[in-house]
């Protein structure tokens, strides 16, 4: 096994900026906002042929007794108890505080190997730096800055050299969809989350905008291996009033970009609101495989469920290639079926097209309905071939395509969906007209 570092430390002391140095990423938040990350976030680094896993961790309040506080350090004493050594970070700037004093205390009785990093030490003696922390009885303190990666090779060292070297072997990503839970905020996506991986994995808190950052949790089920992604929930753009929203709108946009399969969560105890729609186009323009889940489906009566369904089939008809599921993420019911969707719109995504039977089914098409004329002469279409995947893009040959209507369009996406059975992704028709020869003589 590789060794598990555990970045902890009270807010603000840069965690998240050292996370990203030791895994040559940005996929932790950055900004200079105290309690921006608050879930466990891990990563994979490496130091010459060592590798190891990196977990940042949410700010530490010692005496948080209750709340999103509460909450966060419940998350980092997780993370410490799974890993291998803990890297406790404090501010050179700020020196030793009285919250420092306390976690200190925490983690020297968890018995785990712990190494006290003095952060933001650029442009200080390294010595004067040093002797004011000595006081929280951790050992020597090791001066670095991973704004600017001053020490930190040298902090590896230290720390990964108490491990077997056999321990460092390559890290492979794990294989499989990588599926984004998106959604407005409070809508239940990261206790959904919770109920797919069967433990409190990520913050589920009865408050809106509780998830910051996009978490990626890889996980395995029945011998599958999937990549979930809990992200922030996107209000409209007007109400994101504050510099953390406007980093968590980012990061969520890019999470549905860099993801095989999205899953949209809407709450039935409320409207399905225009947000719900435009949070939708913006993955099906982005091609990206889609899930539908409607959650707290047993909290609404009949009533109320019909009223839910006729909403949908207004304000979201144009997601009807995706596939609905009507579940409940706190208790787990529908949560199974909604994995198997997840695996058949990701198969979808992702499948290869042969050309003969591509162009076998252009044909039969134009046969049951051909294209309608534009002016003298009607499209013709020739012959189709595959475009690319994730998702499905169909190349299409022939003449006077350009005058093809919007409507035919369709009509042959409808075709070619039904006819390889491409259930719960986006398809993408792309449309090549041959030169004419004797466009230039008179």
């Amino acid at each position: 096994m590789i060794p598990t570092l555990a970045l902890v430390g009270r807010p603000n002391v840069g965690k998240s900026t050292l996370f990203n140095r030791l895994t040559r990423s940005r996929d932790a938040l950055v900004a200079d906002l105290p309690g921006l990350t608050r879930d466990r976030h891990y990563g994979r680094g490496r130091l010459g042929s060592r590798a190891f896993l990196v977990v940042d961790t949410g700010g530490l309040e010692p005496g948080a007794k209750q709340g999103i506080f509460h909450e966060m350090a419940r998350q980092t004493l997780q993370a410490v108890a799974e890993s291998d050594a803990v890297l406790l970070l404090v501010d050179a700037r700020a020196g030793p505080t009285p919250e420092d004093r306390v976690i200190a205390g925490q983690l020297r009785r968890t018995g785990r190997p712990l190494w006290l990093v003095v952060n933001k030490a650029e442009g200080l003696p390294a010595a004067t730096v040093a002797a004011e922390f000595h006081e929280l009885g951790l050992g020597d303190p090791l001066p670095i800055s991973a704004a600017h990666g001053e020490g930190v090779a040298e902090l590896l060292e230290l720390v990964l050299e108490v491990f077997p070297a056999e321990a460092a072997h390559p890290l492979s990503a794990p294989e499989g969809p990588r599926v984004a839970i998106v959604g407005r905020p409070n809508v239940g996506k990261s206790t959904l989350i919770n109920s797919i991986l069967g433990e409190e994995r990520v913050i589920a808190f009865d408050q809106p905008g509780t998830t910051r950052d996009s978490i990626a949790i890889p996980f395995e089920r029945q011998g599958k291996s999937y990549t979930l992604i809990d992200t922030a929930g996107l209000r409209k753009r007007g109400k994101v009033d504050n510099v953390a929203e406007k980093f968590s709108v980012i990061k969520t946009l890019q999470a549905i970009e860099d993801a095989n399969v999205a899953v949209l969560v809407l709450d039935a105890a409320q409207d399905i609101s225009e947000q719900d729609a435009h949070i939708g186009g913006f993955i099906a323009e982005a091609g990206r495989a889609l899930v539908v889940a409607v959650n707290k489906w047993d909290a609404a009566d009949e009533d109320r469920r019909r009223t839910v369904k006729r909403e949908i089939e207004r304000k979201l008809g144009f997601l009807a290639f995706a596939r609905f599921h009507y579940l409940s993420a706190l208790s787990g019911r529908g949560v199974q079926e909604l994995l198997g969707s997840v695996d058949a719109a990701y198969r979808a995504a992702m499948a290869k097209l042969s050309t003969p039977r591509l162009t076998r089914t252009l044909m039969e098409a134009t046969a049951r309905q051909a294209p309608p004329r534009a002016g003298m002469f009607r499209p013709k279409l020739r012959y189709a071939h595959q475009g690319g995947m994730n998702p499905p893009t169909i190349v299409i040959h022939g003449n006077q395509l350009d005058h093809l209507p919007d409507s035919y369009r369709r009509y042959l996406e409808h075709v070619f969906a039904d006819a390889f059975e491409l259930r719960g992704t986006p398809l993408r028709l792309q449309f090549r007209t041959g030169q004419n020869p004797y466009a230039k003589r008179k």
